[in-house]
């Protein structure tokens, strides 16, 4: 039964995160991208500052919703990643240091791509029984699309709860300990004995805070992520650019194998890498799926802004993707190409050989900050596809379904930590996939609201030079 599970999603998964999907997702992120004159670029210093400019301001966002800063940082937490450590890393050796040139491209598109939906998401978003701002791709389907596009919306919803359960929780878990684990190896403070009741206890723990944070409400989700999602983003930038500027003499003969590689990667890899599309493959899905372009997940987070400007808050999508793929994504992987530790061009690879780069330039003593990142990175994660689960849940069955939601994703906290996750993140992997094909579809339909939206802003307030 598991063996025939295994091979459907197979089929399944390589089609969605395969060619068509690609030229889907770079499709509408070029679409948008002509339609509004390319924003991301045209507006890119002006969309820094207006984003930098209204997290300085600090408010109290009125019930039932988050200030503009919480919404970012929520939609961050669920973006910025164990896969911004791990599938890096594993991009670069599948696809060779090319693949870092091409994950840029993506990210270039998808800024368009993710200021549309949080645009779309604020502009179509509506309040629930309890007084709380919601909005999302099934809002923005419901309230955007005609009636004859409703199952759209149940489509997107149904996929996305079933992907928070592997995606945002049971596999981030399984990080969580596996670092913890190894970092209590290092120091002869766990034996193999006593681990599987180790981890058991830590998924109890982790099920407990999780619960918490999530029955806590909107409210409490927006303090929790304020401030975890800087620390984390802090102190992780803070060592990457330590390990480039110690390696600073490697960094033109790095940006070097980026850039041939990524037309050239057998040049770069001795063979190992032969295929130009593989490199591109590999490095277009990777900032996909770090940045969640296309997911339209991130546009749930930021509907609950406390705010009445759509297109204001649609600049927080830029700025994320810039984040995310930009920033954080490329420190990654200069740190495992600056550093020089040996890369196996063709074979799998994930957050050990991040994780090298990092113990190669400071020893091994730093494996206990990477161990603290990676649990932030990871927890994080948790929380913010918790927002995202709850309002997927509560738009199918109402939402008396939340708490019971949220205690069930409470609990598979505890599978995370002690069971074996291939397949389940695999099926997980799938279904995220698949939430990209109603959001796209929808988020295409509706291209022409943006290009009002964007239209009537800057013919409006954002003529005006931004405070």
């Amino acid at each position: 039964m598991l063996q025939a599970i295994e091979q459907i999603n197979n089929v399944v998964n390589n089609f969605i995160w395969g060619v068509p999907a690609m030229i889907c997702i770079i499709g509408v992120g070029l679409y948008l991208s002509i339609r509004t004159r390319f924003l991301q670029i045209r507006k890119f210093p002006y969309a820094m500052r207006v984003t930098l400019g209204r997290m300085r301001k600090k408010k109290e966002a009125s019930d039932g919703a988050l200030t503009p800063f919480q919404a970012v940082c929520t939609a961050l937490a669920a973006t910025v990643g164990t896969g911004n450590v791990a599938g890096v890393a594993g991009a670069i050796a599948i696809g060779g240091p090319g693949a870092v040139f091409w994950m840029w491209m993506s990210a270039l598109l998808g800024m368009c791509t993710k200021f549309s939906e949080v645009t779309l998401a604020v502009h179509f978003r509506e309040k629930n029984a309890d007084g709380e701002l919601v909005g999302g791709p099934m809002y923005y389907i419901k309230n955007g699309l005609k009636k004859n596009w409703i199952w759209l919306a149940y489509l997107f919803s149904a996929f996305g709860v079933l992907t928070v359960f592997g995606t945002g929780n049971a596999t981030q878990v399984n990080t969580i300990t596996t670092a913890i684990d190894s970092a209590l190896y290092n120091y002869n403070l766990l034996s193999e004995e006593a681990t599987p009741v180790f981890n058991l206890i830590l998924g109890i723990i982790l099920a407990v805070l999780i619960a918490l944070i999530l029955i806590g409400g909107i409210k409490r989700i927006g303090q929790v992520t304020e401030k975890l999602v800087p620390f984390m983003a802090i102190i992780y930038i803070i060592l990457a650019v330590g390990v480039v500027l110690i390696n600073f003499r490697t960094i033109p003969a790095v940006f070097g194998a980026i850039f041939e590689g990524a037309f050239n990667p057998a040049a770069v890899t001795g063979g190992a890498v032969g295929s130009f599309f593989m490199s591109m493959k590999k490095g277009v899905s990777r900032g996909i799926f770090s940045n969640e372009a296309g997911l339209g997940t991130g546009s749930i987070a930021h509907a609950c802004a406390d705010t009445r400007k759509p297109v204001k808050q649609g600049f927080f999508g830029i700025f994320e993707v810039f984040v995310d793929t930009i920033v954080i994504c490329t420190l990654t992987a200069l740190v495992i190409l600056c550093s020089g530790v040996p890369v196996g061009y063709g074979e799998a690879a994930g957050a050990e050989l991040t994780i090298n780069g990092f113990t190669s330039v400071y020893g091994g003593w730093v494996s206990i900050f990477t161990a603290v990142a990676m649990c932030c990175f990871a927890f994080s994660t948790i929380i913010g596809w918790g927002l995202y689960g709850t309002r997927c849940i509560e738009f199918l069955f109402g939402s008396r379904a939340n708490k019971p939601f949220m205690i069930v994703y409470s609990l598979v906290a505890i599978v995370g930590a002690t069971m074996n996750l291939g397949l389940m993140w695999s099926i997980a992997e799938t279904f995220n996939g698949l939430m990209v094909i109603p959001n796209l579809i929808a988020v295409f339909l509706l291209s022409g609201v943006v290009v009002k939206m964007v239209k009537e802003y800057f013919e409006g307030e954002g003529k005006e030079k931004y405070l």
